[in-house]
């Protein structure tokens, strides 16, 4: 009897650091459980599909990246489907499901997934399954966990619903592997709440609940359930953590407090459904010395220029909180390094040598760092389009590949902590990485995993008894991606130069993590520019004559987020901290266009900057009020937060200047200086045709000043708060007001 041929159905995902590509890849390893075929294809790759034609569901995952820009890999798809030549029949035929990733701590929630979803339907698309719209800034999995869960059904349906009338054999096979769940007439209805982020309360849905079915053994002692287990390993894994449940209890009298180790009741004591293993696909061999050919690590860098630093300033005083440091790089010597104020670029940088050595110390490859990795994908994977990743080099060595080309400091995701529980000893351990990749552990990883950034060598100094082979990191750590910094200068003041001024991030000891730790990036740039940095009350000659540290850089052109190319019009700044940074290019080439052109009326400038402390954090001090002199800025409004706040509590700390607000009015953050000067900006903004520029913090500042000028443009046009939602809207599809905004 002839196999019958399993139906098949269509995944195309739009990534730009891997996160909707492995969603996709997920999915798509998961579809042969459901007796499905899943064909799998990225939206750059255009010669693979055709839309149009499409006879089988098709399934979109695709994240929104920037200032709601469509991730490079989707940005012709965007073009193409945008056309206005296309009749509005033209995909009548697809059938689709839109999985849009997003971060509501930034603007544009989900932007470019809503805009293929509404193009799509405009186009004469039609939805077998409810969007869902995943927020990484409340945990992706609280939408993705579900909508995952229910696509299955839905492509089910829809399969046979696209078969009843030009594949009848089809419907025959379909209608088998629907009868315990009948398909639906509509698309099934599913629940996308996504988490408030003003709601301080943990949702039912990523509580770990009590199971009532926890069995018990003699002695009253819960004995383990662990659903979804796939193979011997996994029951293996099921039953040590069943062993370890009779200490665990009698500890649990002791601990009050759960741990990234250690759980309690009702979690500890819980039936657990975990994901299924990954397939593993990859084959890792070290080569010796003279079995490997060489490599060249330049071909890893060789879209990026490496250019010296020629100045490295301290901005910020040695007792301030925070520490600001500018750096200067000499590009002349690459004629084609071009950039406009408001551009940024990226600066690759290496993982931490500290945490390498404890990576290869756990994986026991200290011995073998300088060995060549040789990358095969296994003859009996079942992972489908299985490749080795394009991110690392041939025949690199172990040490460069976790220096240069793996993010060891990436948040572990849980098909990574289900990987590693087959590479833990102790049967405890096991355990808890089971709870924490669990549906039932979701509120465990937000807090102890997700909330604190913790990262692999953190992870695996705590779980001391795991022992993850190489080719397992390169499976489930994403590419190392270089750092995004905004240009602070323009190329009329500083020819063959690119200035950037940037905080050296400080992330706090927490559970798991048992001292701070810094940035990545900026910490390294901090240490390599240490030689040579001038600090507060010192100039370049104490330096002495160190050599000129270098780094690869490559340039990252904005399309929207530079000066309005009308002089006349008016240009307000929001720009607080480093969000300065953009904004003194714009006035660095404001200055001189002005000097250059003095029949030109241009319009008025504001600059709303703020920072704790007058004395110790306010950067580029002299040259703002340079501009303000010389008339290039009309109006600098300041805030410092902390003197600000001393004042109103009858401290003896200096008071706001004048320059800022007179008092008794005190502002103590931007969007408060904002308000002051309400009905003056609002007037620019909607009756003058001026421009709004917001460049900083997107966690609180962004969403603050967003807020701050609904509320102007509610009181300036006598609007309800949704057509003050619909008129910011319409500024920002004009590009009249645009954010330069990260986490």
């Amino acid at each position: 009897m002839p196999c019958e041929k399993q139906p098949r159905f269509l995944i195309l995902y739009g990534s730009q650091k891997g996160q909707a590509q492995s969603i996709a890849e997920g999915i798509a390893d998961e579809a042969a459980e459901h007796g499905l075929v899943a064909e799998i294809s990225c939206l750059s790759r255009h010669e693979e599909y055709r839309l149009e034609r499409e006879s089988a569901p098709v399934v979109f995952i695709v994240s929104t990246t920037g200032d709601g820009e469509p991730p490079d890999t989707t940005l012709k798809f965007v073009k193409t489907i945008r056309a206005k030549t296309l009749p509005s029949d033209f995909l009548k035929n697809l059938h689709y499901a839109l999985l849009a990733l997003g971060d509501t701590n930034y603007a544009n929630f989900c932007n470019c997934g809503k805009t293929i979803d509404k193009r799509l339907q405009e186009l004469g698309a039609n939805h077998f399954y409810a969007t869902g719209h995943a927020d990484d800034g409340t945990g992706l999995e609280v939408v993705l966990d579900p909508w995952i869960e229910g696509v299955w059904d839905a492509i089910k349906a829809a399969l046979s619903k696209m078969s009843s009338s030009s594949h009848p054999p089809l419907k025959e096979t379909l209608s088998d592997m629907t009868k315990e769940n009948p398909a639906p007439t509509s698309p099934p209805h599913v629940e996308l709440n996504r988490l408030s982020l003003a709601d301080n309360k943990t949702p039912d849905s990523i509580k770990a609940p009590f199971d009532s079915d926890t069995k018990l053994t003699l002695g009253g002692l819960p004995s383990t359930e662990v659903t979804g287990l796939s193979s011997e390993s996994d029951v293996a894994a099921a039953k040590s953590a069943q062993e370890a449940q009779t200490d665990q209890v009698r500890e649990e009298c002791v601990v009050a407090e759960p741990s990234l180790t250690y759980s309690l009741p009702p979690l500890s004591q819980s039936s657990l459904n975990v994901p299924a293993l990954p397939p593993p696909y990859l084959e890792a061999t070290l080569l010796l010395e003279d079995k490997a050919e060489k490599f060249n690590s330049s071909l890893h860098t060789e879209t990026f220029y490496e250019v010296p630093v020629t100045n490295a300033v301290q901005m910020t005083r040695g007792d301030s909180v925070k520490k600001a440091l500018l750096l200067e790089l000499d590009i002349s010597a690459h004629p084609t390094m071009t950039y406009m104020p408001g551009d940024s670029f990226d600066v690759l940088c290496p993982n931490r040598a500290s945490e390498v050595d404890a990576v290869l110390l756990r994986l026991g490859l200290q011995d073998q760092k300088h060995q060549r990795v040789q990358l095969a994908v296994r003859r009996d994977t079942q992972k489908r389009g299985a490749q080795t990743p394009p991110h690392v080099p041939d025949n690199c060595t172990v040490q460069y590949l976790l220096t240069w080309c793996l993010e060891i400091r990436s948040v572990p995701k849980k098909a990574f902590l289900r990987a590693l529980v087959d590479c833990a000893g102790d049967s405890r351990q096991k355990r808890r990485l089971q709870e924490l990749c669990s549906k039932q552990g979701s509120a465990d990883y937000n807090r102890f995993i997700r909330d604190s950034s913790l990262c692999l060598p953190e992870l695996l100094t705590e779980f001391s008894s795991c022992t993850p082979p190489l080719s397992l990191l390169i499976e489930h750590l994403p590419k190392l991606q270089p750092r995004p910094y905004s240009a602070a200068s323009s190329t009329l003041r500083h020819p063959g130069r690119l200035r950037f001024i940037f905080t050296v991030v400080e992330l706090p000891a927490c559970p798991g993590r048992p001292e701070g730790r810094r940035g990545l990036c900026s910490g390294w740039l901090a240490d390599l520019v240490a030689p040579v940095l001038v600090r507060p009350g010192t100039d370049e000659s104490s330096c002495g004559q160190a050599q000129l540290p270098q780094i690869h850089v490559r340039m990252r052109l904005s399309g929207t987020f530079h000066a309005p190319t009308d002089p006349t019009a008016p240009l307000i700044m929001v720009g607080p901290g480093t969000g300065l940074a953009p904004f003194l290019g714009f006035l660095q080439q404001r200055e001189i266009e002005r000097r250059d052109s003095p029949d030109v009326a241009f319009g008025e400038t504001w600059l709303f900057f703020g920072c704790r402390h007058k004395d110790g954090d306010y950067l580029f001090r002299e040259e703002l009020e340079g501009f303000v002199s010389s008339g290039t800025l009309t109006h600098l409004k300041l805030c410092f937060s902390r003197d600000a706040a001393a004042a109103a509590a009858g401290g003896e700390e200096a008071a706001v200047p004048a320059v800022s607000q007179p008092p008794p009015a005190c502002p103590r953050y931007v969007q408060h200086n904002l308000r002051l000067h309400s009905q003056r900006v609002s007037r620019l903004l909607l009756r003058h045709d001026a421009r709004l520029y917001v460049c900083g913090d997107a966690r609180n500042m962004a969403k603050d000043v967003n807020d701050t000028l609904m509320e102007m443009v509610r009181a300036e046009l006598q609007l309800d708060q949704l057509d003050a939602m619909k008129t910011l809207a319409a500024l920002r599809e004009e590009k009249r007001y645009l954010q330069d905004i990260w986490g």
